[in-house]
């Protein structure tokens, strides 16, 4: 099987592209599991990454689950159990590689996100989306539920009575309704998507890249954790930030109106 995803680094920028175009870059039945985790890992290790986009080739960023895997699935050729296991250790890993990935991700969204292609976008930390793209949490058409996390990630983005409306009727949204219902921070013409998301990937690539991965760490983390516990961690976090070099940096540049030069330092 050809490699599902197609890995690009442009200075401090890495470009994920889903692809098996001819099936609408299915997240399932091939290899693109493990290869966006083998991709994670590689990125989260390299500190000359600042931030990554991800998107699709062809007219969809992905089609989610692949229905003949599903067939085979629901045969009664594979118990219960291991369909259990093979989603933890499969798909349910990676909303977790991508909520614990330090470096932000941005989506560009080119075309339909459906089902599992929707809580991909989802694991991002910001989605852009063609005026061509359409979203849906499909599950309920085929008579399953969000597997890979979806009923976690979708409310917290767009509020729990839309999240349940699309996931109780499974229906499909434009990009302007993704955009009215904050599932999107934009929708740009389709030719603009990817010059789009660079240039948003580069706004945040100048900025010192430790302060901004304890950023992202610090979003995250504020999900699920108390108040006081997000400020202690903050304190600790801006211990370290203070004494880096790219701290120095900036402030001398400030301080000597001249734009700042940061290395990771």
């Amino acid at each position: 099987m050809a490699d599902f995803l197609i890995c690009e680094q442009r200075g401090h920028v890495v470009t994920l592209t889903l692809n098996q175009p001819e099936k609408r870059n299915p997240l399932t039945g091939n290899t693109a599991v493990p290869e966006l985790l083998a991709a994670i890992d590689r990125i989260a290790a390299d500190a000359s990454v600042r931030a990554v986009v991800i998107t699709g080739a062809g007219p969809a960023f992905s089609s989610g689950g692949d229905i003949k895997a599903m067939q085979h699935q629901s045969s009664g050729a594979v118990s219960g159990l291991q369909i259990r296991q093979d989603y933890r250790a499969g798909i349910q890993r990676l909303p977790l590689a991508l909520f614990n990935l330090e470096v932000p991700v941005i989506a560009a969204v080119n075309g339909p996100a459906i089902g599992a292609g929707l809580d991909v976008a989802c694991m991002c930390d910001i989605r852009i989306a063609s005026e061509q793209a359409k979203f849906a949490e499909s599950f309920v058409k085929v008579g399953i539920i969000p597997g890979d996390g979806g009923a976690w990630l979708l409310p917290r983005i767009i509020g729990l009575s839309r999240a349940a409306e699309l996931s109780f009727t499974g229906q499909t949204i434009d990009a302007q309704t993704a955009l009215a219902w904050n599932l999107v921070s934009r929708v740009v013409p389709h030719a603009e998507l990817l010059p789009a998301a660079y240039e948003l990937a580069e706004r945040i690539a100048v900025n010192p890249p430790h302060a901004v991965r304890l950023t992202k760490r610090l979003l995250r983390e504020a999900l699920h954790t108390r108040l006081d516990t997000l400020l202690e961690l903050s304190a600790t976090f801006q211990a370290l930030s203070h004494q880096t070099a790219d701290h120095r940096e900036a402030v001398a540049a400030f301080l000597e109106k001249r734009p700042p030069q940061f290395n990771g330092g």
